[in-house]
């Protein structure tokens, strides 16, 4: 008990010299916490094929088209890729409102809203869509008639 009393202004000092010092060691450990793991990280860039091929995967549904899959619909069958073709045929702002609305679950209103037209219009083109689809299907697939 013989310490002597120490003044406000040197504890804050003291407090202050206890924060700073804790923030240089914890920045320090930062430093060669990052020192570390730039050792054993490597870039994309350096990568080689072999090791690049394992971070991906590749999409083969059209690969082979001997294994593509179809289906019977009314005695025709029709391919994935007939399916595509078929929505491929379509003009443009059709195609879109197809889209959107069954792929997309997207109402008239909101079609209508992000394509700045009335809702009428959007309604007329899903709809007109499925006639030049079903055309294009029947001019395309072999089988009994529709």
């Amino acid at each position: 008990m013989n310490e002597p009393i120490r003044t406000q202004w040197e504890i804050r000092c003291a407090f202050n010299a206890y924060c700073k010092r804790s923030l240089m060691n914890e920045k320090l450990v930062a430093y060669r916490d990052m020192k570390r793991r730039q050792l054993r990280e490597v870039g994309f860039s350096d990568l080689t094929q072999q090791e690049e091929d394992q971070l991906c995967t590749y999409d083969t549904y059209f690969a082979n088209d001997e294994a593509e899959k179809s289906f019977c619909v009314a005695g025709k069958e029709i391919t994935a890729k007939l399916l595509a073709e078929a929505l491929h045929s379509l003009p443009d702002e059709k195609r879109e409102a197809v889209l959107l609305y069954y792929f997309f679950d997207m109402n008239d209103a909101e079609i209508a809203k992000l394509q700045n037209i009335p809702r009428s219009t959007v309604q007329y083109r899903w709809t007109s869509s499925f006639d030049l689809l079903k055309r294009y299907l029947e001019k395309h697939t072999y089988g009994k008639d529709w």
